[in-house]
């Protein structure tokens, strides 16, 4: 350390340096012209010229004002979004945070709450926040449970004739799903018959519409 502090130590500085290095920046160094290091401010030059471009650009807290919520984003796809630009951002000041999560949702009713409630801090929004994750989650698990439902009565509805919609209607709704027929309807009602499985209906005889009725 106190070779390191004596001022203008160069030899010291420049052969430190590189022992610091791993990877690129190691094999950078090994192929410096012999020569062409006089000091170590021109090492410590031409090691910022040569990685500026691998430099990592750090947002300003001014960026936080360009994160929206989207349309159909969900609060908590929003939330986790924001808290990633957040965390390039150096020594942020909670209030600019606060201020720009609240100006990037969404109108709605949830923005109409927080703008009544007005939380003072982060985790107060955070509070609130979490209630209306879990209204939005419950919501989308609502529909991805009646969705199944819905296609497997539009599919039924379609196999039938329009004559038997209304007469299956009330039906439709006891059950979720059907098993699709592989056979003719007809075929289906002897087996049933056969078997003895129901009582069979009265005899139309020869009344019109005996077919049907059979």
């Amino acid at each position: 350390m106190m070779f390191f502090n004596i001022p203008k130590n160069e030899p010291v500085l420049c052969r430190a340096f590189p022992t610091y290095l791993d990877g690129a920046a190691l094999l950078w160094f090994s192929k410096l012209p012999e020569g062409s290091i006089s000091s170590f401010e021109d090492l410590a030059r031409s090691f910022i010229d040569y990685f500026a471009p691998s430099r990592i650009y750090v947002h300003g807290s001014d960026y936080l004002g360009t994160i929206k919520q989207g349309q159909h984003e969900s609060l908590k796809d929003y939330v986790t979004r924001f808290a990633d630009a957040t965390m390039e951002i150096q020594d942020l000041d909670p209030a600019i945070h606060l201020h720009a999560l609240k100006a990037g949702l969404r109108p709605g009713k949830f923005r109409e709450t927080i703008a009544i409630t007005k939380p003072k801090t982060l985790e107060e929004f955070r509070e609130r926040a979490a209630g209306q994750m879990e209204i939005e989650e419950l919501r989308e698990a609502q529909k991805s449970d009646k969705q199944p439902h819905r296609r497997d009565e539009e599919r039924t509805f379609r196999s039938l004739g329009s004559r038997d919609i209304k007469k299956t209607s009330k039906l439709a709704s006891k059950y979720n799903t059907y098993t699709r027929f592989n056979t003719r309807r007809e075929n289906i009602i002897r087996e049933i018959l056969n078997a003895k499985i129901i009582k069979p209906p009265v005899r139309a005889g020869n009344l019109p519409g005996s077919k049907v009725c059979r």
